[in-house]
């Protein structure tokens, strides 16, 4: 159990022990130093509640708190605040601990979690908005991990509904004489596909301009996409084949960004178990036609807001994204039996998350302790507060987004790396520039990326931390590799190291409850400057107190192994310069 959390039971302890019941003590930083480090401010409300003077009570209970050798000034402030000074001994022990513990985290009972994050389309381009899908659903993923989590990441591919239908209508338009569309054709994928990832690109914003300007080429495409959907021979080898081609370039995106999956399901996944799950329903009699179509009612008496029947069999025949969503929750369960499921996903497909997810406990389909959980993310905006677009007012992809940011990491990066590992330590910086922006804000707020701002290392930047790490690692090998210890203080800016340090566990505990991860970057960017603070009033390496010198270069050494942990969990590489 991490140090702050001793303290806070050993409180509620001693409250106990004075016939006081609390649910649990929370410890907080102090906003006066000058009074205490850490603050405990409960006693008003157990005074109020059990109609006794506070500052009577805060003073009784005080004084039994300095009876705790790990306290070194004990006092009371204002109404009832207990202020809390730790000792020197005290952060010098648990710090020796945390530097020669190999796991920090607390292991709590363990979870069945998949992670629902990524979503591209097949076919389109991976551009800025599939950025904090990826990044964030990454980084949950690893701290669930840490965490001791059982924890299964799918990406969850869009290559199922009428967009597949639209590029396949325009390569058909473009080359009618392929063998696929001869009604014999009967081969697994098409050989004779004149097709790169870069026409797939270019072919479906036309494909698509086309179907909406023309009812006529619109219903091709939906036409095609129900032949698709009902394994039309030729058309699921054409599809196979994009599959193929687009699958590579998005593997070797999500590769630059340090984003893996363990599942490369999508939509079309959910086809062989579709029939399954609609005799299902049927039989739970909530089925209902309208129109042509088949829905399934997910209204409430306690809306506020109209929320649309689920869409499950459209009026054409072809199933709903809704379906597909479904139906991949049905599969979940029956071969994973999950606790929890967690879409990552842009915040504006709320409403749609809130029809499956009704739909899904309607039905039945979950157990009631099964949880599923929307974590929503807003924009990545450019500076004009609009989404992040090319100069001519395009979508940007991830490959141009992370050429531009490399261009602008260069100019603050020493000249001497130079060629090709020059190339290759701008891409790591421009990587972990934009994944800890990407994290700052809470993940359900928009946010404005600024290259030049965000790629500066004085700011609260990811060039900052990384800077911040190289030095650390830099003093680290310059020490060598004797043993060092705890051992002394001298009880100024070091101490205050060490008291960010006594953090780090609730930190993540309170990134994982709120799905966020911009508490992480906050105490990445605090603890690093308040260790810059200390760095420069100490000369750590020259130090005459042999004792001293040896505290300092451990603490050095535990500052570190905090930043690669973190950064790891943020799925930041670390480069050997910058």
């Amino acid at each position: 159990m991490n140090f702050l959390k001793k303290q806070e039971n050993w409180i509620q302890t001693i409250l106990k022990q004075n016939g006081y019941e609390v649910e649990n003590v929370i410890l907080i930083p102090s906003g006066k130093p000058e009074f205490g480090e850490f603050q405990y401010n409960g006693i008003m409300a157990l005074a109020k509640k059990n109609q006794e003077n506070p500052q009577e009570l805060a003073k009784k209970i005080a004084e039994q708190l300095k009876q705790n050798e790990n306290f070194e000034k004990v006092s009371v402030a204002g109404p009832g605040f207990i202020n809390l000074t730790f000792s020197c001994s005290s952060l010098l022990k648990y710090s020796e601990e945390l530097l020669l513990e190999e796991n920090w985290f607390e292991k709590k009972e363990s979870k069945k979690i998949i992670i629902d994050y990524g979503g591209p389309n097949v076919a389109k381009i991976l551009h800025v908005g599939h950025l904090r899908s990826a990044n964030i659903g990454e980084a949950l993923k690893r701290l669930a991990k840490c965490l001791g989590h059982d924890v299964i990441g799918d990406v969850h591919l869009g290559d199922y509904g009428l967009q597949m239908g639209m590029v396949m209508l325009e390569i058909q338009t473009r080359y009618p004489n392929l063998s696929c569309f001869q009604a014999d054709y009967q081969k697994e994928k098409v050989e004779d596909l004149p097709i790169t990832n870069n026409d797939l690109i270019e072919l479906y914003p036309i494909a698509s301009k086309k179907a909406k300007e023309d009812e006529k080429v619109m219903e091709q495409a939906r036409n095609i996409t129900y032949l698709l959907q009902q394994n039309h021979p030729g058309y699921k080898a054409l599809w196979r084949s994009i599959m193929d081609i687009s699958l590579q370039d998005m593997k070797e995106v999500y590769e630059k960004l340090s984003v893996s999956f363990d599942l490369w399901q999508g939509e079309s996944d959910a086809e062989k178990i579709i029939p399954e799950m609609m005799e299902y329903l049927n039989q739970k009699n909530i089925i209902k036609e309208s129109e042509g179509a088949k829905i399934i009612d997910v209204a409430l008496d306690t809306d506020k807001l109209a929320v649309p029947p689920l869409l499950l069999i459209k009026s054409n025949h072809t199933v709903s994204y809704e379906t597909t969503d479904l139906a991949t929750i049905w599969e979940r369960k029956k071969i994973y039996n999950p606790d929890e499921i967690w879409y990552v996903v842009d915040k504006r497909q709320e409403l749609h998350f809130t029809q499956v997810f009704r739909a899904s406990k309607k039905a039945d389909i979950l157990n009631d302790s099964t949880k599923l959980e929307f974590i929503g993310f807003g924009t990545m905006n450019g500076k004009d507060g609009k989404p992040f677009k090319t100069r001519d007012g395009g979508v940007m992809s991830l490959r141009n987004l992370l050429e531009l940011v490399k261009e602008e990491t260069k100019k603050n990066m020493i000249d001497s790396i130079k060629g090709e590992e020059r190339e290759k330590i701008s891409e790591v910086i421009a990587i972990g520039t934009i994944k800890f922006a990407d994290f700052l804000s809470h993940r359900s707020t928009d946010y404005i990326f600024d290259p030049e701002k965000f790629c500066d290392a004085n700011g609260k930047t990811g060039p900052f931390i990384l800077y911040s790490t190289i030095r650390m690692r830099s003093l680290i090998e310059k020490a060598g590799n004797k043993e060092v210890h705890f051992t002394k203080l001298k009880g100024t800016s070091d101490k205050k190291v060490l008291l960010q340090i006594l953090n780090f566990q609730k930190v993540l505990e309170n990134s994982f409850s709120s799905k966020s991860l911009h508490e992480i970057t906050d105490y990445l960017y605090h603890l690093n400057n308040i260790y810059n603070n200390f760095y420069s009033e100490n000369r750590i390496l020259t130090e005459n107190d042999e004792a001293l010198q040896n505290t300092w270069i451990a603490l050095t050494k535990l500052v570190f192994k905090m930043n690669q942990t973190l950064l790891q969990i943020l799925a930041i590489e670390i480069p050997n310069r910058m």
